[in-house]
């Protein structure tokens, strides 16, 4: 890899590592109610545990906005984080400053403590350097596990990573080699899935993919633009009629570069959307009433995506095929879905997924845990996806 991990710190014991982790979690009456990014942290800080270090963790909750907000405090994730590590868990009123050391001071080799909210200092987000410094201070060595947060150049993700020694945490490193092997330096042959409401909210992703993959599967709503831009009759689906121009010169750009481009022969349509509603399966170029809304891929369209992914050996997916919400519009995600799952689980393709509505679309397909990789990053995972240079990421090369 050409990232520094953890694999390149010695001799850290009785050092302080600042730890830049996401525990933006969801919270109700001030109880966590999805441990996930809680749990992904754990492993970096038992490593660190392990190794003799005082793990001091950083991280935001919400959008305080430079201003000291009560009710955006981190304090409430401790009992959880403590209850998952097994160990106690301490905790500093500021994350800099006399609190912030005198915290840290007082905590044995291998002791854990969490700092409060670095949004309440204004210097975090803007990435001021004086905020930067008073960060570093606190610390020996400082290490990203938090790859969802790696798209802001903040102080305590990228500005930070500049004045110390610094490194990818394992959850920071498991994304990267995913995300490597999804795209960096893939088995080929290639594939991806692009779904999502609309073309203009993925242009740059699409004109990335389409001079990296052999081949793109485009659904969802932004399929319909397509077929609009292609002179198909959509009825009333759900479609950005003014990008048909940019629908074909993305056509156009994908010929030109040996992409091809799988966009729906069949689709599933019905006149409302609600569970268990009327439906019928039509071919594209079949005539529809201004009622009709296409709401999901086809089983032509699904068989002919399935047999693509036979012959691919890595496959990059982000977006739902349909209104997968709603049954009966799932069927084609569920069914594209299941038919990774099962290539993924025996070694016959590396499937990289990630998106919120995409980790929303797998788990309820129930096929989450049998991907290659699964990315919950969100906004990071899409930069990626679009080629852009991440800035806590480029903080960590080599």
């Amino acid at each position: 890899m050409t990232f520094r991990t953890l694999d390149d710190a010695h001799d850290i014991a009785g050092k302080t590592a600042l730890v830049r982790v996401d525990f933006n979690v969801p919270m109700d009456g001030g109880r966590v109610t999805d441990d996930t990014r809680l749990k992904a942290a754990l492993p970096t800080i038992q490593r660190l545990r392990d190794a003799g270090a005082k793990v001091a963790l950083l991280a935001h909750f919400d959008r305080p906005k430079g201003q000291r907000v009560p009710s955006m405090s981190l304090q409430p994730v401790v009992d959880e984080l403590e209850t998952l590590l097994g160990a106690p868990v301490r905790f500093a009123d500021d994350c800099v400053g006399d609190v912030a050391r005198a915290a840290i001071a007082d905590l044995d080799a291998g002791g854990v403590i969490l700092l409060e909210n670095v949004r309440f200092h204004a210097g975090e987000e803007t990435n001021d350097p004086a905020f930067a410094a008073e960060l570093a201070a606190i610390g020996d060595l400082y290490v990203n596990d938090a790859f969802s947060a790696a798209h802001r150049a903040h102080a305590s993700t990228e500005g930070l990573a500049r004045l110390l020694p610094a490194y990818a945490g394992e959850s920071m490193r498991r994304e990267l080699q995913a995300l490597d092997a999804a795209l960096g330096q893939p088995q080929r042959p290639v594939i991806g899935i692009v779904g999502g409401a609309k073309v203009s909210t993925k242009l740059d992703l699409l004109k990335n993919l389409v001079g990296r993959l052999d081949r793109l599967a485009i659904g969802g709503g932004m399929a319909n633009t397509f077929l609009y831009a292609q002179g198909i009759d959509i009825g009333g689906s759900l479609a950005e009629r003014d990008m048909a121009d940019t629908a074909r010169a993305i056509m156009a750009e994908a010929a030109d570069k040996g992409c091809e481009l799988l966009l729906p022969v069949d689709f599933v349509v019905a006149t409302e959307v609600k569970p268990g509603a009327q439906s019928r399966a039509v071919s594209a170029g079949d005539a529809l009433s201004a009622e009709d809304k296409i709401l999901d891929a086809g089983p032509e369209t699904v068989a002919r995506l399935t047999a693509a992914m036979d012959a691919s050996r890595t496959l990059i997916w982000n977006g739902p095929l349909g209104v997968f919400e709603v049954p009966p519009f799932d069927a084609a995600t569920v069914a594209a879905a299941r038919h990774a799952a099962a290539l993924a689980r025996t070694g016959a393709l590396v499937a990289v997924a990630g998106g919120g509505d995409t980790v929303a679309a797998l788990n309820h397909a129930g096929t989450a845990a049998d991907m290659t990789f699964v990315s919950t990053a969100g906004g990071a995972f899409l930069e990626w996806m679009e080629g852009k240079a991440l800035p806590g990421v480029e903080a960590l090369r080599a």
